[in-house]
């Protein structure tokens, strides 16, 4: 019978084909690789997919601005209102909620999830634009205490009327809810989730500080958008269990049948 063969041993330092497994894996490269990885993930689908929407979305909202179903109904104003002063600077914010809601679908890791994604945001703001139609609103009339560049064009483009509920609050609540979810998901910096909760709070506050909207405004689109943000995050299609890639799972391990 022929002798048994003495194991190779494996050279000290040498690379096992385990730990080249766990080096080649993007979980092994950090929170930040695989960030960058979702972003490239279906780039082309987001590149044109994501400022389609945003036309979509303004084609409607400026149809019902400039042509409302009947004559809008005035705001009320609050002493919230009075005590928020103007600041020229809050425009800044006011126009960044653009940049903001591109993050979550940006880190979108599939085509599945990224239109599932569309279907919420979609649905929120239909939701806003029905109530456009069905309730015309503005704010009142309140002028500029000094000339400020760039308000004036603001205010020709987005004029007073669409006021309630206030789709930059609704939009900037359903995008905050998600990147925090997004970055708890990936295990980003949790300094980042201050980051993104102080975003959020100067873009509610550049609402009132640009005299766009009134504080009921800002009510009814947290409102609004903290019906549908929960059912989005919960009713995703995506249980953590059939699909690895699937980051929208809720946080909590759950119990996969057969394992």
């Amino acid at each position: 019978m022929p002798e048994h063969e003495t194991p190779k041993r494996e050279r000290p330092g040498a690379a096992t084909p385990a730990s080249r497994a766990s080096v080649a894996s993007p979980a092994a490269r950090g929170p930040w690789h695989r960030a960058g990885r979702q972003v490239l993930a279906q780039f082309g689908l987001k590149a044109l997919g994501i400022p389609a929407f945003m036309t979509l979305f303004f084609a409607g909202y400026f149809h019902l601005l400039r042509q409302p179903a009947r004559v809008p109904a005035e705001m009320p104003l609050t002493w919230l209102d009075r005590a928020v002063a103007f600041e020229p600077l809050a425009l800044w914010p006011y126009v960044s909620l653009w940049l903001y809601v591109v993050i979550p679908p940006s880190l979108m890791p599939d085509a599945r999830t990224l239109v599932r994604y569309g279907w919420w945001i979609g649905g929120l703001c239909a939701a806003g634009l029905a109530c456009f139609y069905l309730w015309p609103t503005t704010v009142p009339p309140r002028p500029l205490p000094i000339n400020v560049p760039g308000f004036d064009l603001l205010r020709g483009v987005d004029a007073a009327g669409n006021a309630c509920p206030s789709m930059h609050v609704a939009a900037a609540t359903f995008s905050a809810l998600w990147i925090d979810r997004l970055v708890r998901q990936l295990r980003l910096p949790p300094a980042l989730r201050w980051l993104n909760a102080a975003w959020f709070v100067l873009i509610a506050w550049s609402t009132l500080a640009t005299r766009q909207h009134v504080w009921w405004d800002v009510v009814a689109g947290a409102a609004l958008a903290l019906v549908v943000t929960p059912l989005a995050l919960r009713f995703d299609g995506g249980d953590g269990c059939t699909r690895r890639s699937d980051i929208i799972a809720p946080p909590r391990r759950r119990a996969c049948g057969g394992s």
